[in-house]
C-alpha cells in the first residue's frame, strides 16, 4: 500500500516511510492510495471470527507487503492483549469500554501497534529513531508504555502545564530509560505546534530522523478501525442500526471509525461529541470550518483547537460537505452539562463514567432525540480513575486505583520544563 499527502505537493510514500517520517515533506497528512472494502461475509460471519482475525484481515491492506503477514499476525495479536466490552446501559445507549490496556486509555491499540511496526522496521538500523510527539492527556501515556525499551528509538513528549491529570503526568513521566517529557508552559495546540515545526526543521532532520506517535501517524491512526468491529460484532444482534458517539479532540479516533465504514462495516452514522472545542460541531452548521485556540475543561484530552484528523475525514467523503453531513453528526457540550452527564449515568445505571465518556453519552441522547430507533454506543475512552478529582467530585463516592494507576503513583516524576520553540530545538540536538 502506498500513501499519499493530502497536501498533494509530496510524492507518493510506502508504509514504511509514512510511518518513520510521519508527515509528507509538505507537511501533509499521510492517506491511503486505495481502500479495497471487505467481503460481505466477513460481516457476515464475524461471531465466527476472534478479535485478532477480524484486526488482521481489516489492517492487512494497508500494510503489505511490507510486513509479513506472519509478522503482522505477531503484531496484531500482541497488541490487542486486553479486552474491549461493551456494557449496555439501556434499550437504546451502551458503552464502549477502551480502558483495558496498560495505561487504561484508548490510545494503548494505536501506540502498541506502532511501536511494534517501528521496532520490526527498525530491527535491522543502526541509525535510532525520535519518537515526537504531543499530548493533550492520554497519548503521551500511551506512547511511552507502548515505546518503552524499544530498540533504536527514543521517545520525546510534549504536554501542556497543569492541564492534564495527575494519573495522566505520572504515566508519561516516571518510566526513564528511553521515555523524556518536557513540560511545556502553554496548551496542546501550542505543544502540537511546536511538533510540527521540528518536523519540518532541516537544522533538526539533517541530525537526526524524527517521526511523531500522534494519530498523524499512520500506525497510530488506522489500528483504532479494530474496536469499532469490535463493537459491531457483540451489538450486532440488537437488529437496530449502530451508531458511534466519539468523544473527539483531534479527531483521529472518529476518522478511524469512518475508515471501518469505507472497508465495509455497516454503520451509518457517527456522532462528533465535542467539549468547548466545538471547531467541527460549529462547521457542521454553518459550513466554515474555522479552528480556534483551545479552551481547557474537565474532558481534557478533547482540548483541541485545530484537529489535525478532520482533513482526512473530509477526504474520506471526497470533500463533499452534504455526504460528510449525511455520515456525521456533532454537538457539544459545557462543564457542568458533562458532571450532571456522570452523576445521571451514576444515579441511573450505576456506571462511573470519565468526563470524556459522559460526553459521548450527551452525545447518545441528543442523537436519539431526532433518531430513536436507533442503537448508541459511546465510547468510555479512558478509565474514571484517570480523572479522579472531577469524578470524585461529582459522584461523591471514593474509586479504588487500578493496578495500572497504583503501579505509577509512588514514582517520581521526571521532566523538563520549556516554553519556547527554542527550548525544544536544544533539547533535541543537545
Amino acid at each position: 500500500m502506498n500513501y499519499y499527502s493530502l497536501n498533494h505537493k509530496a510524492p507518493n510514500s510506502s508504509f514504511k516511510n509514512a510511518v518513520i517520517k510521519g508527515l509528507a515533506p509538505d507537511k501533509g497528512l499521510y492517506f491511503p492510495e486505495s481502500i479495497t472494502p471487505l467481503p460481505k461475509y466477513f460481516f457476515e460471519q464475524i461471531d465466527d471470527l476472534s478479535y485478532t482475525e477480524i484486526a488482521f484481515e481489516a489492517i492487512k491492506q494497508f500494510v503489505s507487503p511490507e510486513i509479513p503477514e506472519a509478522v503482522l499476525k505477531t503484531i496484531v495479536e500482541e497488541t490487542l492483549s486486553f479486552d474491549f466490552p461493551v456494557v449496555k446501559l439501556n434499550d437504546t445507549i451502551s458503552t464502549l469500554e477502551l480502558f483495558h490496556g496498560p495505561t487504561m486509555a484508548f490510545k494503548d491499540v494505536g501506540a502498541r501497534f506502532m511501536a511494534r511496526c517501528l521496532g520490526y522496521f527498525n530491527s535491522d538500523n543502526s541509525e535510532e529513531v525520535t519518537v515526537l510527539v504531543a499530548t493533550s492527556g492520554d497519548t503521551g501515556g500511551a506512547v511511552a508504555n507502548g515505546f518503552l525499551g524499544v530498540k533504536g528509538v527514543n521517545v520525546v513528549i510534549l504536554y501542556p502545564s497543569g492541564k492534564v491529570s495527575d494519573i495522566q503526568e505520572k504515566q508519561l513521566t516516571t518510566l526513564g530509560q528511553n521515555i523524556k517529557a518536557l513540560e511545556v508552559d502553554g496548551t496542546f495546540d501550542d505543544c502540537q505546534a511546536m511538533v510540527k515545526t521540528a518536523f519540518l526543521d532541516k537544522s533538526i532532520t539533517s541530525q537526526m530522523q524524527l517521526t511523531s506517535a500522534n494519530s498523524i501517524n499512520v500506525a497510530r491512526w488506522l489500528p483504532q478501525l479494530f474496536y469499532f468491529m469490535f463493537a459491531y460484532k457483540q451489538l450486532h444482534n440488537t437488529h437496530k442500526d449502530i451508531v458511534f458517539s466519539v468523544p473527539s479532540g483531534n479527531f483521529g479516533n472518529i476518522c478511524a471509525g469512518m475508515m471501518a465504514q469505507q472497508l465495509g462495516l455497516p454503520i451509518n452514522n457517527f456522532i462528533a461529541s465535542n467539549n468547548a472545542n466545538n471547531v467541527v460541531t460549529r462547521y457542521l452548521i454553518s459550513q466554515l470550518y474555522e479552528p480556534k485556540p483551545s479552551v481547557q475543561t474537565i474532558s481534557n484530552a478533547m482540548d483541541v483547537g485545530a484537529p489535525s484528523n478532520f482533513i482526512r475525514i473530509q477526504e474520506i467523503y471526497k470533500n463533499q460537505f452534504n455526504t460528510l453531513k449525511e455520515n456525521l453528526s456533532s454537538y457539544s457540550f459545557t462543564d457542568e452539562e458533562t458532571k450532571d452527564a456522570m452523576l445521571e449515568i451514576y444515579n441511573n445505571y450505576n456506571y462511573v463514567a470519565d468526563p470524556h465518556g459522559a460526553v459521548g453519552y450527551l452525545g447518545c441522547k441528543s442523537y436519539l432525540k431526532e433518531h430513536p430507533n436507533a442503537h448508541c454506543v459511546f465510547l468510555e475512552t479512558a478509565h474514571p480513575t484517570k480523572f479522579l478529582d472531577v469524578v470524585e467530585d461529582v459522584v461523591k463516592i471514593d474509586q479504588p486505583l487500578p493496578k495500572q494507576i497504583q503501579e505509577v503513583m509512588g514514582k517520581k516524576k521526571e521532566s523538563t520544563s520549556i516554553s519556547s520553540y527554542d527550548e525544544l530545538k536544544s533539547f533535541l540536538l543537545r
